[in-house]
């Protein structure tokens, strides 16, 4: 039996690849590989960049709408009427002096019953209650009821310390001007529905007091809207956006003689305005039905290679300039939202 055998043709010789055409062929993969790289990288740090804006946009609606729900929602005071008194009542009278803003005992907070708003321009005489406050960035005051009495569904139910409104519908009641109550004791809330038998309802009476810290947590450079809550004889400090580097308002105030529940002039210190003595810088608060709200706001990281040399106006200061913010020439981006909120309660009581 013959095997097969093979023979290699003369001059034929095995095809490989060179140590060149290797050579070659790595660097034209590692270019392309560095390519991809770069353009991954890069659209990624688009990706963040855009992250960044769009969280800075969603948190400086939020701290707009914040502050705006609660502006139109002060001076409320559930059934109470307050353009109601008259003698034999003394109705609620406007204090001589502004009230402390982190105030907590019974007494005070009456007093300031009458005044739905009251401010700090430039944290000027800041009240003692709030901490790491950051400097030149105004104080917000909000006074005002909860907006769903106690036991109605989805409303707080009662806690013992808390201050309460209770108002009266009973005739009987008004004309023997025990027309409302204002206490943080059970015992105290004895008044009537206009039936003169119905207990009248409860509402949590609530002071909030809004202003940008220097850090959300202690030590981490992040600036944060917060707000002082009034609780059970104390306020508590309670983080809302972070990212909020200035708050700046301007009071619309209703000087019209008679009143009609329009602001007449905008004033970024209603306690200074045209160099007012106490009693008449106080009645102004009274009188504020309108505020312009600016709220700047910062990326939480730097950008890499971005340099913010911009300049940002937040209305008009206490003088009636311009109340310009210099370049900040750091690496964070910065927004400026602005909105004006309506003091519905205030307003229409100044509308005759």
């Amino acid at each position: 039996m013959l095997l097969s055998t093979t023979h290699l043709t003369p001059g034929a010789r095995s095809r490989g690849y060179t140590i060149i055409e290797v050579m070659v062929a790595i660097t034209i993969s590692l270019i392309i590989l560095a390519a991809l790289v770069s353009a991954f990288a890069g659209n990624s740090r688009q990706r963040h960049a855009i992250e960044r804006a769009n969280q800075q946009t969603v948190d400086g609606s939020y701290a707009l709408q914040l502050i705006t729900d609660d502006l139109r929602n002060a001076g409320y005071v559930g059934t109470l009427n307050p353009g109601a008194f008259s003698a034999p009542n003394p109705g609620i009278v406007i204090p001589a002096a502004l009230p402390n803003g982190c105030a907590t005992d019974v007494p005070t907070l009456t007093s300031a019953l009458i005044l739905p708003i009251q401010g700090y321009d430039n944290g000027a005489n800041a009240p003692a209650c709030l901490t790491d406050l950051r400097a030149n960035t105004d104080i917000l005051v909000v006074r005002r009821a909860s907006t769903c009495a106690v036991g109605s569904a989805g409303c707080d139910p009662q806690v013992a310390g808390d201050v309460y409104l209770q108002a009266s519908g009973c005739a009987t009641e008004f004309s023997a001007a025990t027309y409302y109550v204002l206490d943080s004791n059970v015992a105290s809330f004895t008044l009537h529905q206009k039936d003169c038998v119905t207990v009248a309802p409860l509402y949590q009476y609530r002071t909030h007091i809004y202003f940008v810290a220097n850090n959300d947590q202690p030590g981490d450079g992040i600036p944060t809207l917060k707000r002082a809550e009034l609780g059970p004889g104390v306020f508590n400090i309670v983080p809302l956006v972070e990212g909020v580097e200035n708050l700046q308002i301007e009071y619309g105030i209703d000087t019209n003689a008679p009143t009609t529940g329009s602001p007449a002039v905008y004033t970024a210190d209603p306690n200074s305005y045209l160099g007012c003595a106490p009693a008449t810088c106080v009645g102004y608060w009274g009188n504020t039905v309108e505020a312009k709200v600016y709220v700047l706001t910062r990326d939480l990281t730097a950008t890499q290679g971005y340099t913010d040399t911009k300049t940002y106006t937040l209305g008009l200061n206490a003088a009636g300039a311009a109340n310009t913010i210099p370049a900040f020439n750091d690496g964070f981006r910065r927004h400026l939202y602005y909105a004006v909120a309506r003091l519905n309660n205030p307003a229409s009581r100044n509308t005759p």
